[in-house]
């Protein structure tokens, strides 16, 4: 077990109707706002017009970045830089999914940087100074709106990096369940998806020691995606269900489950390739290669973790051997994300081949050994990305 400091200062408003406070907390970091969001989604819920509502009624000048894409791009956060720095912005409130805040997040970065955005990805240039950014969350998955980081893909180099700094850490997050009601069956099955990933990819698969406590709340994080999500997906607008999957994608990024153990996300960087050439939706991507990776690492070292996951969570036989129990847990999870949740289970049903395969598991790899429950070569990342074919 490691030593640790936690500390998470976004301030949280959670349920319906509560974005009368939204003005208030806004005005505390300035009048001049910058509004961001994706699509158009917002306008078709009336999410736009609740928002604008509130920014007039207090007194907010407001400007608009509009068209952030699902994998957010270096040029568009530039042009929000760009923007910023053009109308003297104060406050950045992004709304939308985590690819509008995560957006949002750099730019609040790359407005105190002459050059380009891409170079603060890169770790070419610091970040010193970011824009106070405030959130109101449509999409329960990536847990941006309650940590200090963002993912920007760079398309003509095909990379895709995360960027993690105290300064990008939301202010305050608006967490209204009842927006996520038009979130396709799809997208929330993707999004539920990238929960699962965030939590045992990236700290519960682990061989080092941690408290028992942080594994007893992750596998709770787990077993809450686990019974809500089907129920979200057959019953969009069922608020118990929304308002849970909502709460477990904050909590399962927000720093309290790293607490004691070191992140190794083998999935996420392995995702990230897959996103970053083919554009894909992040959270598919972590679906089709999870299973596969379990079952590539799957020996007897890996088998115990893996099986008291499947046990604690879905109720695979404890008295079954490790192996067995380890396998009948991957069968069960590959049924919950493709059968129960209905997301593609290869990589062929997205029109995605090998063509690119062995350049992106050495991107992944960062040229050498790809860190995580198991160490991966290069060698081993292609051949995870075939079994997913």
């Amino acid at each position: 077990m490691y030593n640790f400091i936690f500390q998470n200062t976004t301030r949280i408003y959670f349920g319906e109707n509560q974005l009368g406070h939204l003005g208030e907390e806004l005005k505390q970091y300035g009048t001049r706002v910058l509004l961001t969001y994706g699509g158009g989604s917002i306008k078709r819920i009336s999410l736009y017009d609740k928002v604008m509502e509130e920014l007039k009624k207090a007194g907010l000048s407001v400007f608009e970045l509009s068209g952030i894409e699902p994998n957010p791009r270096h040029t568009t956060v530039n042009k929000g830089a760009e923007l910023c720095k053009k109308e003297n912005i104060d406050v950045l409130l992004a709304v939308g999914g985590g690819s509008t805040i995560d957006c949002t997040k750099v730019i609040a970065a790359a407005t105190f940087y002459e050059g380009d955005s891409w170079d603060l990805m890169t770790h070419k240039a610091p970040v010193t100074k970011a824009l106070p950014v405030l959130t109101v969350l449509t999409l329960s998955a990536t847990g941006s709106e309650m940590d200090s980081g963002g993912v920007i893909s760079n398309l003509d180099t095909n990379e895709k990096y995360g960027l993690l700094h105290p300064l990008l850490q939301p202010k305050v997050s608006f967490l209204d369940p009842a927006s996520t009601y038009s979130v396709s069956a799809f997208q929330t099955a993707c999004g539920s998806a990238d929960i699962l990933s965030h939590v045992f990819d990236v700290f519960y698969f682990t061989f080092a020691e941690k408290m028992d406590m942080i594994d007893r709340v992750m596998e709770e994080v787990i077993k809450t995606v686990v019974k809500y999500a089907p129920i979200a997906v057959k019953g969009p607008e069922n608020y118990e269900a929304r308002a849970n999957l909502m709460w477990a994608s904050s909590w399962a990024l927000n720093g309290f489950l790293q607490t004691g153990v070191i992140q190794a996300a083998s999935c996420h960087a392995m995702e990230h390739e897959l996103s970053a050439f083919y554009d894909i939706t992040h959270g598919l991507g972590l679906a089709i290669l999870t299973p596969r990776w379990m079952e590539y690492i799957l020996d007897e070292s890996t088998a115990p973790q893996f099986k008291k996951f499947g046990v604690h969570v879905f109720g695979v036989d404890a008295a079954l051997s490790d192996m067995e129990g380890a396998k009948r847990t991957i069968a069960c999870l590959s049924d919950f994300l493709f059968k129960e949740l209905g997301l593609q289970s290869t990589l062929t049903e997205i029109n995605i081949d090998d063509t690119n395969f062995k350049v992106m598991a050495k991107k992944a790899c960062g040229g050498d050994v790809l860190q995580g429950f198991k160490p991966l070569t290069p060698e081993d990342v292609e051949n995870i990305f075939r079994m997913c074919l």
